[in-house]
Protein backbone atom coordinates (compact mmCIF):
# COMPACT_ATOMS: atom_id res chain seq x y z
CA UNK A 1 0.00 0.00 0.00
CA UNK A 2 1.25 3.55 -0.67
CA UNK A 3 0.68 5.93 1.78
CA UNK A 4 1.07 9.72 2.09
CA UNK A 5 3.62 11.46 3.79
CA UNK A 6 4.64 15.35 4.85
CA UNK A 7 8.33 16.46 4.93
CA UNK A 8 7.78 18.21 8.52
CA UNK A 9 7.61 22.50 8.01
CA UNK A 10 4.36 24.43 7.54
CA UNK A 11 3.25 28.01 6.88
CA UNK A 12 2.40 30.03 10.00
CA UNK A 13 3.58 32.55 12.62
CA UNK A 14 1.84 31.53 15.88
CA UNK A 15 0.12 29.45 18.09
CA UNK A 16 -3.27 29.40 16.23
CA UNK A 17 -1.72 28.67 13.24
CA UNK A 18 0.44 25.44 14.28
CA UNK A 19 -3.25 24.25 15.90
CA UNK A 20 -4.59 24.35 12.45
CA UNK A 21 -1.35 22.72 10.58
CA UNK A 22 -1.78 20.07 13.04
CA UNK A 23 -5.57 19.31 12.24
CA UNK A 24 -4.13 20.00 8.56
CA UNK A 25 -1.43 16.93 8.50
CA UNK A 26 -4.07 14.94 10.71
CA UNK A 27 -6.87 15.19 8.46
CA UNK A 28 -4.66 15.22 4.74
CA UNK A 29 -2.31 12.59 6.10
CA UNK A 30 -3.96 9.61 8.20
CA UNK A 31 -1.56 6.77 7.29
CA UNK A 32 1.27 9.09 8.59
CA UNK A 33 0.90 11.90 10.08
CA UNK A 34 3.66 14.35 11.56
CA UNK A 35 4.65 16.88 14.67
CA UNK A 36 4.61 20.21 12.16
CA UNK A 37 7.47 22.68 12.74
CA UNK A 38 6.60 26.10 11.76
CA UNK A 39 10.18 28.27 11.23
CA UNK A 40 8.15 31.38 10.59
CA UNK A 41 8.04 32.19 14.06
CA UNK A 42 11.64 32.64 14.09
CA UNK A 43 15.12 31.08 15.11
CA UNK A 44 13.52 29.20 18.43
CA UNK A 45 11.09 27.28 15.71
CA UNK A 46 13.75 26.87 12.74
CA UNK A 47 15.19 23.33 11.70
CA UNK A 48 18.47 24.24 13.88
CA UNK A 49 16.32 25.65 17.09
CA UNK A 50 14.11 22.71 16.83
CA UNK A 51 17.14 20.21 17.00
CA UNK A 52 19.05 22.02 20.17
CA UNK A 53 16.23 22.05 22.11
CA UNK A 54 16.08 18.51 22.55
CA UNK A 55 20.47 18.41 22.81
CA UNK A 56 21.13 16.80 26.68
CA UNK A 57 23.89 18.16 28.19
CA UNK A 58 24.83 20.90 26.16
CA UNK A 59 23.59 24.53 26.12
CA UNK A 60 23.38 26.88 23.52
CA UNK A 61 22.65 30.85 23.20
CA UNK A 62 21.80 33.05 20.06
CA UNK A 63 23.84 35.16 18.02
CA UNK A 64 23.38 37.53 15.84
CA UNK A 65 25.40 35.85 13.58
CA UNK A 66 23.33 32.60 14.69
CA UNK A 67 22.93 29.00 17.33
CA UNK A 68 26.26 29.11 19.68
CA UNK A 69 27.08 26.40 21.80
CA UNK A 70 28.14 28.15 25.54
CA UNK A 71 29.57 25.11 26.74
CA UNK A 72 27.97 22.20 29.75
CA UNK A 73 26.83 24.72 32.53
CA UNK A 74 23.39 23.07 33.12
CA UNK A 75 21.96 26.50 33.16
CA UNK A 76 20.82 27.04 29.58
CA UNK A 77 20.35 30.58 28.50
CA UNK A 78 17.16 32.60 27.83
CA UNK A 79 16.77 31.56 23.88
CA UNK A 80 17.67 28.00 24.89
CA UNK A 81 15.11 27.95 27.49
CA UNK A 82 12.67 29.38 24.55
CA UNK A 83 13.36 26.83 22.05
CA UNK A 84 12.61 24.16 24.55
CA UNK A 85 9.54 25.61 25.74
CA UNK A 86 7.88 26.17 22.35
CA UNK A 87 8.22 22.86 21.08
CA UNK A 88 6.96 21.68 24.48
CA UNK A 89 4.24 24.19 23.56
CA UNK A 90 4.25 22.49 20.02
CA UNK A 91 3.57 18.83 21.48
CA UNK A 92 0.71 20.17 24.44
CA UNK A 93 -1.24 21.54 20.94
CA UNK A 94 -0.22 17.84 19.35
CA UNK A 95 -1.09 15.57 22.14
CA UNK A 96 -4.57 17.35 22.76
CA UNK A 97 -5.17 17.00 18.82
CA UNK A 98 -4.02 13.06 18.17
CA UNK A 99 -6.45 12.07 21.13
CA UNK A 100 -7.91 8.71 19.28
CA UNK A 101 -5.54 8.57 16.87
CA UNK A 102 -3.90 5.20 16.39
CA UNK A 103 -0.88 4.17 13.21
CA UNK A 104 2.51 5.36 12.74
CA UNK A 105 3.75 8.67 13.42
CA UNK A 106 6.31 10.73 12.72
CA UNK A 107 8.43 13.89 14.08
CA UNK A 108 11.61 14.89 12.91
CA UNK A 109 14.84 16.58 13.68
CA UNK A 110 17.72 18.19 12.29
CA UNK A 111 20.97 15.50 12.00
CA UNK A 112 24.26 16.36 13.45
CA UNK A 113 25.67 17.38 10.13
CA UNK A 114 23.42 19.81 9.28
CA UNK A 115 23.55 21.05 12.88
CA UNK A 116 27.87 20.86 12.62
CA UNK A 117 27.28 23.18 9.62
CA UNK A 118 25.12 25.40 11.12
CA UNK A 119 25.62 25.96 14.81
CA UNK A 120 29.13 28.11 16.41
CA UNK A 121 31.52 27.38 18.77
CA UNK A 122 31.96 28.98 21.48
CA UNK A 123 34.74 31.61 20.63
CA UNK A 124 33.47 31.18 16.82
CA UNK A 125 33.15 29.62 13.61
CA UNK A 126 31.46 26.20 12.86
CA UNK A 127 31.07 23.09 15.02
CA UNK A 128 32.02 22.13 11.84
CA UNK A 129 35.86 23.01 12.14
CA UNK A 130 36.65 20.82 15.36
CA UNK A 131 36.80 17.39 15.46
CA UNK A 132 36.08 16.72 19.02
CA UNK A 133 33.16 19.46 19.37
CA UNK A 134 31.08 17.67 16.07
CA UNK A 135 31.04 14.14 18.43
CA UNK A 136 29.89 16.23 21.06
CA UNK A 137 27.19 17.49 19.27
CA UNK A 138 26.24 14.33 18.02
CA UNK A 139 26.49 12.47 20.88
CA UNK A 140 24.56 14.96 22.86
CA UNK A 141 21.77 15.41 19.66
CA UNK A 142 21.59 11.43 20.39
CA UNK A 143 20.97 11.12 23.88
CA UNK A 144 18.52 14.25 23.63
CA UNK A 145 16.56 11.80 21.03
CA UNK A 146 15.83 9.65 23.73
CA UNK A 147 14.15 11.52 25.54
CA UNK A 148 12.54 13.32 23.19
CA UNK A 149 11.19 9.50 21.48
CA UNK A 150 9.76 8.57 24.89
CA UNK A 151 7.79 11.90 25.49
CA UNK A 152 6.87 12.05 21.75
CA UNK A 153 5.56 8.19 22.94
CA UNK A 154 3.87 9.48 26.06
CA UNK A 155 2.14 12.10 24.73
CA UNK A 156 0.37 9.98 21.87
CA UNK A 157 -0.04 6.72 23.23
CA UNK A 158 -2.21 5.33 20.10
CA UNK A 159 1.16 5.68 17.89
CA UNK A 160 1.61 2.16 16.80
CA UNK A 161 5.22 2.96 15.74
CA UNK A 162 7.37 6.06 15.68
CA UNK A 163 9.39 7.49 12.83
CA UNK A 164 11.98 9.86 13.33
CA UNK A 165 13.61 11.72 10.75
CA UNK A 166 16.46 13.07 10.40
CA UNK A 167 16.83 16.35 8.01
CA UNK A 168 20.01 16.22 6.44
CA UNK A 169 20.06 19.16 3.75
CA UNK A 170 23.70 20.61 4.32
CA UNK A 171 25.41 16.83 3.98
CA UNK A 172 26.60 17.31 0.30
CA UNK A 173 28.36 20.38 1.37
CA UNK A 174 29.79 18.76 4.38
CA UNK A 175 31.01 15.93 1.96
CA UNK A 176 32.58 18.41 -0.89
CA UNK A 177 34.32 21.24 1.10
CA UNK A 178 31.35 23.37 0.19
CA UNK A 179 30.39 25.14 4.01
CA UNK A 180 31.79 28.59 4.15
CA UNK A 181 34.22 29.61 7.17
CA UNK A 182 32.94 32.62 9.46
CA UNK A 183 34.73 35.15 7.18
CA UNK A 184 33.23 33.99 4.15
CA UNK A 185 36.59 33.97 2.21
CA UNK A 186 37.10 30.30 2.61
CA UNK A 187 35.89 26.54 3.12
CA UNK A 188 35.39 23.92 5.76
CA UNK A 189 37.86 21.08 4.90
CA UNK A 190 35.62 17.86 3.16
CA UNK A 191 34.71 15.49 6.16
CA UNK A 192 35.70 11.94 4.40
CA UNK A 193 32.83 9.39 4.30
CA UNK A 194 33.68 6.91 7.13
CA UNK A 195 33.32 9.98 9.61
CA UNK A 196 30.75 11.40 8.47
CA UNK A 197 28.91 7.75 8.58
CA UNK A 198 29.95 7.55 12.01
CA UNK A 199 28.45 10.00 13.61
CA UNK A 200 25.55 9.67 11.26
CA UNK A 201 25.14 6.10 12.62
CA UNK A 202 25.55 7.43 16.27
CA UNK A 203 22.52 9.56 16.21
CA UNK A 204 20.28 6.85 14.18
CA UNK A 205 21.35 3.81 15.97
CA UNK A 206 19.67 6.12 19.33
CA UNK A 207 16.71 6.24 16.85
CA UNK A 208 16.53 2.24 16.63
CA UNK A 209 17.29 1.39 20.48
CA UNK A 210 14.52 3.34 21.18
CA UNK A 211 12.20 1.13 19.14
CA UNK A 212 11.66 4.26 16.20
CA UNK A 213 12.41 3.85 12.79
CA UNK A 214 15.21 5.97 12.07
CA UNK A 215 14.35 7.53 8.59
CA UNK A 216 16.77 10.55 6.38
CA UNK A 217 15.67 13.03 4.57
CA UNK A 218 17.36 15.62 2.04
CA UNK A 219 16.02 17.42 -0.80
CA UNK A 220 19.79 18.13 -1.93
CA UNK A 221 21.30 17.03 -4.85
CA UNK A 222 24.16 15.22 -4.58
CA UNK A 223 22.97 12.83 -0.96
CA UNK A 224 25.53 9.70 -0.63
CA UNK A 225 22.35 7.90 0.02
CA UNK A 226 24.47 4.57 -0.31
CA UNK A 227 26.15 6.61 3.14
CA UNK A 228 23.41 7.25 4.57
CA UNK A 229 21.65 3.55 4.66
CA UNK A 230 24.55 2.06 5.70
CA UNK A 231 24.46 4.45 8.77
CA UNK A 232 21.59 2.91 9.65
CA UNK A 233 18.73 4.69 7.59
CA UNK A 234 15.38 2.07 7.21
CA UNK A 235 13.86 5.13 5.39
CA UNK A 236 14.85 7.32 2.37
CA UNK A 237 13.08 10.94 2.18
CA UNK A 238 13.84 12.20 -1.39
CA UNK A 239 13.22 15.12 -3.65
CA UNK A 240 12.48 13.09 -6.72
CA UNK A 241 13.33 16.29 -8.99
CA UNK A 242 17.38 15.82 -7.81
CA UNK A 243 18.06 12.27 -7.89
CA UNK A 244 21.12 11.96 -10.41
CA UNK A 245 21.08 8.63 -12.62
CA UNK A 246 23.36 7.00 -9.66
CA UNK A 247 20.81 8.18 -7.49
CA UNK A 248 17.68 6.21 -8.86
CA UNK A 249 19.26 3.11 -8.69
CA UNK A 250 20.46 3.38 -5.30
CA UNK A 251 16.93 4.10 -4.40
CA UNK A 252 15.66 1.71 -6.42
CA UNK A 253 17.89 -0.80 -4.85
CA UNK A 254 16.80 -0.14 -1.09
CA UNK A 255 13.22 -0.30 -2.71
CA UNK A 256 13.57 -3.47 -3.47
CA UNK A 257 15.44 -4.65 -0.37
CA UNK A 258 12.44 -3.14 2.19
CA UNK A 259 14.03 0.29 2.86
CA UNK A 260 10.71 2.83 3.26
CA UNK A 261 11.14 5.05 0.16
CA UNK A 262 9.17 8.90 0.42
CA UNK A 263 9.62 10.18 -2.70
CA UNK A 264 8.86 13.95 -3.35
CA UNK A 265 6.48 14.77 -6.02
CA UNK A 266 4.40 17.04 -4.99
CA UNK A 267 5.46 20.98 -6.19
CA UNK A 268 6.23 22.75 -2.68
CA UNK A 269 4.66 26.39 -3.95
CA UNK A 270 1.37 27.00 -6.34
CA UNK A 271 2.63 25.83 -9.61
CA UNK A 272 1.65 28.47 -12.16
CA UNK A 273 -0.80 26.44 -14.20
CA UNK A 274 -2.26 24.38 -10.83
CA UNK A 275 -1.69 21.12 -10.29
CA UNK A 276 -3.92 17.65 -10.84
CA UNK A 277 -3.01 14.24 -8.98
CA UNK A 278 -4.00 12.43 -12.16
CA UNK A 279 -0.22 14.48 -13.74
CA UNK A 280 1.56 13.14 -10.23
CA UNK A 281 0.62 9.66 -10.45
CA UNK A 282 1.49 9.02 -13.89
CA UNK A 283 5.13 11.10 -13.13
CA UNK A 284 5.42 8.15 -10.17
CA UNK A 285 4.43 5.62 -12.84
CA UNK A 286 6.51 6.61 -15.59
CA UNK A 287 9.19 6.71 -12.65
CA UNK A 288 8.48 3.05 -11.04
CA UNK A 289 8.40 2.40 -15.08
CA UNK A 290 12.10 3.33 -15.67
CA UNK A 291 12.90 1.26 -12.69
CA UNK A 292 10.97 -1.68 -14.02
CA UNK A 293 9.14 -1.85 -10.51
CA UNK A 294 5.47 -1.21 -9.97
CA UNK A 295 3.32 0.56 -7.14
CA UNK A 296 4.13 -2.34 -4.89
CA UNK A 297 7.05 -2.64 -4.34
CA UNK A 298 8.83 -2.37 -0.92
CA UNK A 299 7.61 0.43 0.90
CA UNK A 300 6.73 3.53 -0.95
CA UNK A 301 5.21 6.70 -0.06
CA UNK A 302 4.82 9.78 -1.80
CA UNK A 303 4.38 13.72 -0.79
CA UNK A 304 5.81 17.39 -0.97
CA UNK A 305 9.42 17.39 -2.93
CA UNK A 306 10.50 19.65 0.34
CA UNK A 307 9.44 21.58 3.23
CA UNK A 308 6.34 23.68 3.04
CA UNK A 309 6.99 26.44 4.90
CA UNK A 310 7.53 28.84 2.08
CA UNK A 311 3.51 27.46 0.59
CA UNK A 312 0.52 29.80 1.21
CA UNK A 313 -1.53 28.13 3.96
CA UNK A 314 -4.52 27.39 1.06
CA UNK A 315 -1.13 24.96 -0.85
CA UNK A 316 0.48 23.88 1.82
CA UNK A 317 -2.85 21.70 2.80
CA UNK A 318 -3.68 21.45 -1.36
CA UNK A 319 0.10 19.99 -1.38
CA UNK A 320 -1.58 17.43 1.57
CA UNK A 321 -4.53 16.41 -0.20
CA UNK A 322 -2.84 15.98 -3.44
CA UNK A 323 -0.59 13.59 -1.36
CA UNK A 324 -3.17 11.62 -0.43
CA UNK A 325 -4.90 11.28 -3.93
CA UNK A 326 -1.88 10.21 -5.16
CA UNK A 327 -1.36 7.57 -3.06
CA UNK A 328 -4.73 6.24 -3.04
CA UNK A 329 -4.97 6.35 -7.03
CA UNK A 330 -1.15 4.25 -6.66
CA UNK A 331 -3.07 1.89 -3.83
Amino acid sequence: MTRASGVGSMPGEDAAAYAEAVRAVLGELPDLPHVPELPGRGATASMTGRALAVLEGLDVDLQPSGWRLVGTSGAPGVDHRRARSLLGQDLDCVEELTQGYEGTFKTQVAGPWTLAATVEKPRGDRVLSDHGARRDLAESLAEGLRAHIRDVRRRVPGATSLVVQVDEPALPAVLSGAVPTASGFSRHRVVHPPEASALLETVLSAIAEEGAEPWVHSCAPGVPWGLVRGAGATGLVVDLSVLSAADHDMVAEALEAGVAVALGVVPTTEPAGGLTDTAVVQRVERWLDMLGLGPEAGTLLVGPSCGLAGASTSWARRALQVSRQVAAALT
